[in-house]
Order: C-alpha cells, then structure tokens, then sequence
C-alpha cells in the first residue's frame, strides 16, 4: 500500500515538473514577444530623434516600408506576448487545481514534502 503512495506521490510531482517546464517555455515566449514589440519602437524612437538630419520627403520611399515592417514586428510582438501570458495563466490554473484537489501537492509546490528516492 505505500509503494502505491509512493508512486503516486512521484506521479504527481512528475506532473508538476512537467507544468512548471510549461510555464518556463510561456515565460520564454513572453519575453520573446516583448523583444520583438520593442525593435520597432526602438528603431522609431531614433528614427524621430535623428528627423533633423534628412528631409521626410526624400526619405519617404525608404520609410514606407520600414513602417509596415514596425507594424509587422509590433502585430507580432503583441501576439506572441499575449499567447505567452494566456499559457501562463493556463499553467497556473492548473497548479492550483492540482494543490487543491491533492495535499501531497500542496505540500510538496509549498516544499513541506520530501520525495521519496
């Protein structure tokens, strides 16, 4: 009965591991996604700093598509951002709902429990 215990408990926290490996990859997207938002803004931000030295008029073939590209990036960004938060809160969710329904759980997220070896 307590090999059962046992391998359930490593069951578990076999499961946990792989939901905390979840969230870090969401996490890695998320800051991939704000990486990829701030490119443009960066590029913009020094594009209106540097606006004294050229002429909008002479530059503005070369702007167009520099412009779309920003608005690519910053589309981009924002979704890669937005599916990063949304795996997080899911992997969050899911830990919850496994410390609830379990005290095992509870006790070895809370670091109370010693996994047997």
């Amino acid at each position: 009965m307590k090999e059962t215990g046992q391998s359930s408990l490593l069951l578990l926290s076999n499961e946990i591991q792989l939901l905390l490996s979840e969230e870090r990859t969401a996490l890695s997207l998320l800051r991939t996604g704000i990486a990829v938002f701030a490119l443009p803004l960066s590029v913009l931000g020094l594009l209106i700093a540097t606006s004294g030295s050229y002429r909008f008029h002479e530059v503005v073939l070369l702007l167009w598509p520099l412009l779309v590209l920003s608005a690519v990036l910053v589309v981009l960004g924002g979704y890669l951002s937005i599916k990063g938060l949304l795996e997080v809160h899911r992997c969050d969710r899911r830990v919850r709902e496994l410390k609830a329904r379990n005290q095992q759980a509870a006790r070895l997220l809370d670091g109370d429990a010693v996994l047997p070896r």
